[in-house]
Formats: structure tokens, C-alpha cells, sequence
């Protein structure tokens, strides 16, 4: 299976991408995690997606803040997925890194997940992994399937509070 790779613009992204690394851990998808700015390290940052694809990666995931040019820096040398996920700041609350990382020019998308949102982006991540592994699908369609029971479960305890009401 292809690996992802979790690029953060900066290690203060860490708790951001924890829940990420978690998930794709869980799915039994193998991940490389790296720091790499799009304003202080871009050769590095080049470099890392034009070989991404000859080093076995399926999809990147790309975590910044403020400015947020990293998911966008990152699609601009690979044709692989990029997903970013925008980190909240003390400035904005993280609308700036989400309207940088939605608004792409024609030609060089990115794909976002909501606003600290790395788990959503571990799963999409996956879901793309999906669609050429059987294996993977089935543990996405579990997943689901668990969630839905324990909401179904919540609801049985709802209803049995209502009543005592």
C-alpha cells in the first residue's frame, strides 16, 4: 500500500497532526511525518513532492498556519493528492490558513479538511488510499459502521433520560 506523508510547516503543528498519525496508525497505513516551510525550506519542501510519488507516497497532507502556502507549494510539484489542513493561529483563528489553502489557482488543487481538522484529513487521505484496496475499504466501511452503532446507542440512552423526565 502507498504511504502518506504528514508535512507540517512547523513542529508547533504537532498537537494538529497528532490525531492524524493516530488514524492512519490505526488503518495500518504507513506514514512519514516531516517539517518543511514554504517560505524558509521551499527547495526542500519541492523537492520532498517531485520525488513523493518515486518514494512509494499515495497522498500528502500538508498542515500550516497563517499564510498556509505549504499544501499549495507541495501540489505545485507533484501530481499525488494534497490535502491541507489549516492550523489555527492566535490572529485569525485559522480562517486565513483556510482561505489559503482553499483558494488554489485553476490548474493546482488542494483539497481541505476544516480548520485543525487532522483526523478529517487522515481519513480522506485513507479514502483515497481506498480505491485501489479492497483491505483498506473494508476497515473504512467498519468504521462506519461502528460509529453509527454508537450513535444508535447514545440515542437508546436518550430515550430511556426522556423518560425519567
Amino acid at each position: 500500500m502507498k504511504k502518506v506523508a504528514i508535512i507540517m510547516g512547523s513542529d508547533s503543528d504537532l498537537p494538529v497532526v497528532t490525531p492524524a498519525i493516530k488514524q492512519l496508525k490505526e488503518l495500518g497505513i504507513e506514514t512519514e511525518v516531516r517539517v518543511m516551510s514554504a517560505h524558509r525550506t521551499p527547495d526542500a519542501a519541492h523537492d520532498f513532492a517531485k520525488n513523493a510519488v518515486a518514494n512509494g507516497f499515495g497522498v500528502i497532507i500538508a498542515a500550516a498556519g497563517m499564510a498556509a502556502h505549504l499544501g499549495g507549494v507541495l501540489a505545485a510539484s507533484t501530481t499525488l493528492p494534497v490535502i491541507g489542513i489549516p492550523c489555527s493561529s492566535k490572529m485569525l483563528d485559522g480562517m486565513d490558513a483556510m482561505l489559503s489553502t482553499i483558494m488554489m489557482p485553476p490548474g493546482i488543487p488542494v483539497a481541505a479538511v476544516g480548520v485543525n481538522a487532522g483526523k478529517n484529513a487522515a481519513l480522506l487521505a485513507a479514502e483515497i488510499l481506498a480505491v485501489s484496496n479492497i483491505e483498506l475499504q473494508a476497515k473504512l466501511i467498519e468504521m462506519r459502521e461502528d460509529m453509527a452503532k454508537q450513535v444508535e446507542e447514545k440515542d437508546k440512552a436518550l430515550q430511556e433520560k426522556i423518560k425519567e423526565l
